[in-house]
């Protein structure tokens, strides 16, 4: 059977079975037209925009139409998507005029971020571009010039909107998370109004489902708001979108469902009408919902605005190319329309006339945008899209909280969940509308519940946590929680992201493209600081408790680990000392990816407050408790270790110390060094990270030559990886997960994947007869030893179901 063939454009969607009745639940609004001086202004920019935008695609020279077209005034590599271009421009200067009624303080989220064309050609006309590159992209020939003759080549912009196009919040990559962002960036801002824009393609993504749901999680009496458009143009790369092929019953069955007035703006003939109507609309329903909540009385389950749009895919390019092929109103519009247009002569003249019928010589005059083109903009540069100061240099740095008040004694087993979720209670106290917490329904499981000490959880449909100021939301969906920490945290405030370790994975690529966006942000001079963000990872692999083989990934520290060096930060504090200096580290830093794991279950506390501060300063050391004494001078342990033995993580550490502890009693012979790091990227070959440790400090904490044995939290080959670079690899060895062990004991579990003490230690007997000859000698007689040990706690855990009860005893070295 032959491909799909589409005969004709706009296709419409096949009729549903719903009843009529469902259209009763939409909006219908009075027709207002417009004053013909404000639509003629509309559509000028409109027009002047959309030139630019199909300009920077095809046109390396002669970008103002001042003599015929030839082969030679086209780009060589034909690179850019046209078919959602005009509608963004549609809504741009439909907003320019919204801001200019009302003085508002507005976002413009563009989910289809490949329509970068679209947003840069309206920032040019606006000025943004020339305020944030003077002398580049001046209001001016040469400025328009640059703008178009340098898109999507190496030192122009790219072809998806990035953190160098001024007004965007929004990594325009990846499609899915423009919506949650959006609401993100609301949240304790009650003065801002987001409009997101969503492709028909983008609304099939998994992110984007769930982000519908947001309006359930905005208190209006703290919060601003959103205004949704759901871009309906019917097509994807190569084929029908599904809300495309929805008709309208279908669509406002679905959204008026889910919580929302839902009003379709599709007439072409009255589009910009109705567009305007419509927005204003929305704004006014906005106010509606906000006042009622500021003045104490908060509507219960309101009807948040939103806007379905329906125009063509490409519109306004060629009907169709030399070949017959559909293009306006297809697929075949998605990208560059005109394929061919740089060799073709059929083509060359198709572009020539597509691009001739906005009369850019009437909008463009002496390299400046005619007045027509500007009156609808907004009075005030502050208020242009791309000059709000919200998107650029927004960030409001913590009120500090002492996290010493907040430590707690060595020696004990204390959780350093529950010791951070106090500290995180007073955070919250002191900063009550700066900071956020995000989370999928594992608050309580991850025992972080302190928080809710002095605040709730913010979920407006829920009779018992509505209207109440809660600073934490928790929905079970992670992608909507990466998506409202991004589009806070990009709006100047900092959020925290607890999750269970297992599932973090979920927002891997999410992650990413945030971290793309905040590199390229650092490089941008007109950009300021965030906040960091800062994902709390338990719930780990080493106390799987009931939930087995499927609970088991530590794999998010690769993924940190893969972004740039400047913003990535993995973080593993033994106890919950560390725990709290890490954590209060991290909510004051800056533009950085922070990674920190640890345990929910007591686990003991090696360190005071001030040597927990100290430790973590240096990222690793030495702990003198557990190591060998110095047998030969006044030093606080051996400086003649036969091997060192070096803790990775909370309960990954424990094995090591309770391995020395255990070593003292099997082979006293046997010197040892303990080292625990916290600080992962300290590892790193020097020069490869602003943390990596120099060589001879190094050197100096591991020894230069004596074995060093690795017990790491994570996948092995990730701590091979870092280690690579360092001198003398041959010494050194890395035991981690092994994607072992299902739901058993949490001793078990190290036992399946040979991070025990136990396995610690037979790899230390081994290591160390290679440097000392007392251990050579009894080396079996060891091994034995340790074997029988092994076999006496598997076979009570077999029997009894449970660890031995002094597994978890806290080590001993008097």
């Amino acid at each position: 059977m032959p491909g799909e063939q589409i005969p004709i454009p706009n296709p419409p969607a096949l009729p549903s079975h719903l009843p009529d009745s469902i259209l009763d639940l939409a909006v219908n609004l009075e027709n207002k037209p417009l004053p013909k001086d404000v639509r003629d202004s509309l559509q000028s920019f409109q027009r002047a925009a959309c030139y630019i935008a199909a300009a920077m695609i095809f046109l390396r020279d002669n970008v103002l139409l001042e003599t015929d077209l030839k082969l030679d005034d086209i780009k060589p590599r034909l690179l850019g998507h046209w078919g959602t271009c005009p509608g963004l421009i549609l809504v741009w200067s439909h907003l320019n005029l919204l801001i200019r009624n009302h003085d508002l303080d507005m976002i413009y989220v563009i989910g289809p971020g490949h329509g970068a064309p679209a947003a840069l050609a309206a920032l040019w006309l606006e000025g943004s571009l020339e305020k944030f590159y003077p002398g580049e992209y001046d209001r001016n020939t040469e400025g328009l010039r640059n703008l178009i003759t340098r898109f999507s080549v190496p030192g122009g912009f790219p072809s998806h909107i990035n953190a160098e196009t001024p007004g965007s919040i929004h990594e325009g990559g990846e499609l899915g998370y423009a919506l949650a962002v959006s609401f993100g960036a609301v949240m304790d801002n009650p003065d801002l109004v987001v409009t997101c824009i969503v492709g028909d393609g983008e609304a099939e993504t998994g992110p984007t489902a769930t982000a519908w749901h947001a309006i359930k999680y905005l208190d209006p009496k703290e919060s601003g708001a959103v205004i949704p458009i759901l871009h309906v143009n019917g097509f994807k790369i190569s084929e029908r979108t599904i809300f495309g092929c929805m008709d309208d019953k279908e669509i406002i069955a679905l959204f008026s469902g889910y919580g929302y007035q839902v009003l379709i703006v599709e007439d072409l003939e009255t589009i910009d009408d109705d567009l305007q109507n419509g927005l204003e609309w929305a704004l006014a329903e906005i106010k509606k919902i906000q006042q009622a909540a500021r003045s104490g009385k908060p509507m219960v389950k309101p009807r948040w605005p939103m806007i379905v749009l329906r125009t063509p895919k490409g519109m306004g390019a060629p009907k169709k190319d030399t070949s017959g092929k559909l293009l306006e109103g297809s697929f075949n519009s998605h990208q560059v329309p005109l394929k061919k247009a740089n060799k073709d002569e059929g083509e060359l003249k198709l572009l020539s006339e597509w691009l001739a019928s906005y009369r850019i010589n009437e909008l463009i005059q002496d390299g400046k945008p005619a007045q027509t083109v500007l009156d609808t903009l907004p009075r005030n540069d502050e208020k242009k899209l791309g000059q709000l100061k919200a998107t650029y240099d927004p960030y409001k740095p913590l009120t500090t909280v002492d996290w010493r008040a907040f430590s707690v004694d060595k020696g004990q087993d204390v959780s350093c969940m529950q010791t951070t979720g106090k500290y995180l209670d007073k955070v919250f106290q002191e900063n009550p509308t700066s900071i956020r917490l995000f989370s999928p329904d594992e608050l309580e499981s991850n025992k972080l519940d302190a928080i809710l000490d002095h605040t709730q959880r913010n979920f407006q449909w829920d009779e018992y946590s509505r209207a109440n100021g809660g600073r934490v939301i928790e929905v079970l969906s992670e992608h909507d929680c990466q998506g409202f920490m991004q589009g806070y945290t990009l709006t100047g405030r900092t959020a925290l992201f607890p999750s269970y370790e297992s599932f973090l994975g979920i927002v891997h690529t999410m992650m990413v493209q945030y971290s793309k966006f905040g590199k390229i942000a650092r490089d941008v001079k007109w950009r300021g600081d965030l906040a960091s963000i800062n994902y709390i990872e338990t719930s780990t692999w080493t106390r799987q408790e009931h939930n087995g083989f499927s609970h088991q990934n530590p794999s998010f520290i690769g993924a940190v680990l893969n972004i740039k060096p400047e913003a990535a930060r993995v973080y593993l504090p033994p106890d919950a000392n560390c725990f709290l200096s890490t954590v209060h580290h991290c909510l004051h830093s800056k533009n950085k990816t922070n990674l920190i794991i640890g345990s929910k279950q007591p686990t003991a506390v090696y360190l005071s407050q001030e040597e927990a501060d100290e430790h973590c300063r240096l990222g690793a050391s030495v702990w003198h408790f557990a190591s060998s004494k110095d047998s030969e001078g006044p030093a606080q342990s051996t400086s003649n270790p036969d091997v060192v033995l070096v803790g990775i993580g909370v309960e990954l550490t424990f094995e090591v110390i309770k391995a020395a502890e255990l070593l003292r009693t099997v082979c006293p012979a046997l010197r040892i060094r303990v080292i625990n790091v916290t600080d992962l990227m300290i590892l790193i070959a020097e020069s490869k990270h602003p943390h990596a440790l120099p060589q001879d400090k190094f050197e100096e904490l591991f020894t230069a030559n004596k074995p060093v044995l690795f017990n790491y939290h994570g996948y092995a080959t990730e701590l091979q990886g870092i280690l690579f670079g360092r001198g003398s690899l041959h010494q050194m060895s890395v035991e981690g997960y092994r994607e072992e062990g299902s739901t058993t004991t949490p001793f078990d579990m190290m036992l399946v994947n040979k991070v025990s003490r136990f396995d610690v230690v037979t790899r230390a007997l081994r290591a160390g007869a290679q440097h000392n000859e007392q251990v050579k000698q009894k080396l079996d007689e060891y091994l034995e030893d340790v074997n029988k040990r092994v076999d006496q706690v598997r076979q009570y855990i077999v029997e009894h179901g449970k660890d031995p009860d002094d597994i978890y005893q806290l080590p001993s070295f008097e």
